[in-house]
């Protein structure tokens, strides 16, 4: 794993498309941020566990789960980290989940929306 940057949030990218990750690393990382990235669940609560994570964003059409499910298993080991989905169209239950972001939303409104959750738990903790 490399070096977190000091000072930079550090968000926790979850998808099965490693290219949808890499795009999105790249835009929250132009953008001030520090990202890790996970293709399976086990990888994701993995860094979860062992990381200072401040938001996770997770597509809902994982491979093995669903977005929601490791939501909840998310907020089992850290329950103040906020979670936002990040898909195509909003799940049929948002339990565990604190935010929905529709892909087709403008990057401009994705990144307002993840700066204020961002800076939401920061300030609780």
């Amino acid at each position: 794993m490399s070096s977190i940057p000091i000072g930079k949030p550090l968000i926790l990218c979850v998808d099965d498309s490693e290219t949808q990750l890499w795009l999105r690393a790249q835009i929250l990382e132009k953008n001030g941020y520090s990202v890790l990235t996970a293709t399976t669940t086990a990888k994701a609560l993995e860094l979860l566990r062992d990381n200072r994570v401040s938001l996770v964003i997770s597509d809902h059409l994982l491979g093995e789960t669903t977005g929601t499910e490791l939501a909840g298993a998310m907020k089992r080991i850290r329950p103040h980290v906020p979670v936002v989905l990040y898909s195509g169209a909003p799940p049929p239950t948002m339990r565990n989940v604190d935010c929905f972001i529709n892909k087709d939303e403008p990057v401009r409104e994705f990144l307002t929306v993840i700066s204020d959750l961002v800076m939401r738990f920061q300030q609780s903790h």
